[in-house]
């Protein structure tokens, strides 16, 4: 009996299998990533021998193509994937989103693995969630578990893009992150990661001020690790946060 998790982002699709039943945190049997281009490979490839799995649950920001697509990929197991649907309540959050079904799957199942963790270890306080890939999301989690809200900005690549597309000539390479930069590579890797540093430690200051303590930071995302080393708060890198919601959510549902 296993439980495969799956995390359908922007860019890629990330997988995960688990013994029914585990906790977040617990390690997969077995996992895996592909670009969303290549996922009608994934029954012929990375899914072909791979044991029938009792039960699947999806987050998927990509839209219902590729979703469908996905599920071409499982019709040789006959079983139906369920997706994550943002609800007002799953898992022992409480989601204060104006119209909760509309705030992006991934940051939901984020703040529910964020939540899951803060409980595991026994923090009694707020947490900040911080997704770092194509795009950037920081969203709070209030002490008594009510998801507050948070931030959407643009990912490094897409900051870029932009500038490129915007201002004639811009064409360098990827530079360093330096507190005075002195040429352009360097400045606009630098600005790009202050920015999104800025936001989080904005919405950090935010939330201790509202709930009387400095949060905990969780941070995670393909590109969390080139943001973390500029980042001026406290905070911790979980590669799986959104296999973890996934995880609690599927418990809360058992």
């Amino acid at each position: 009996m296993s439980f495969l998790a799956i995390d359908i982002g922007n860019t890629r699709l990330k997988w995960a299998v688990y013994e029914d039943g585990a906790e977040p945190g617990s390690p997969p049997t077995q996992h895996g990533a592909v670009f969303l281009e290549n996922i009608d490979r994934l029954a012929d490839e990375a899914w072909q021998a791979l044991a029938p799995p009792s039960r699947i649950l999806g987050s998927n920001v990509a839209g219902d193509a590729v979703r469908r697509r996905v599920e071409e990929q499982m019709e040789h197991w006959d079983l139906v994937p369920r997706w994550v649907v943002p609800a007002a309540e799953a898992a022992g959050v409480r989601n204060g989103y104006d119209h909760p079904t509309r705030l992006g799957a991934d940051r939901w199942v984020a703040v529910i693995g964020a939540h899951a963790h803060a409980k595991k270890r026994g923090f009694e306080g707020p947490v900040l969630v911080v997704m770092v890939g194509t795009a950037v999301t920081v969203d709070a989690l209030s002490t008594d578990g009510e998801f507050l809200g948070g931030l959407i900005l643009p990912g490094h690549g897409i900051m870029l893009r932009a500038l490129e597309g915007g201002t004639a000539g811009l064409r360098v390479p990827t530079g360093e992150v330096r507190d005075f930069p002195t040429n352009t590579s360097d400045a606009l890797t630098t600005g790009g990661t202050f920015a999104i540093t800025g936001a989080i430690e904005r919405m950090f200051r935010l939330l201790a001020k509202r709930e009387g303590r400095e949060p905990l930071l969780l941070m995670t995302g393909g590109a969390g690790w080139k943001v973390a080393p500029a980042l001026d708060a406290p905070h911790e890198l979980i590669e799986g946060l959104i296999f973890d919601g996934l995880l609690a959510i599927n418990a809360a549902r058992t």
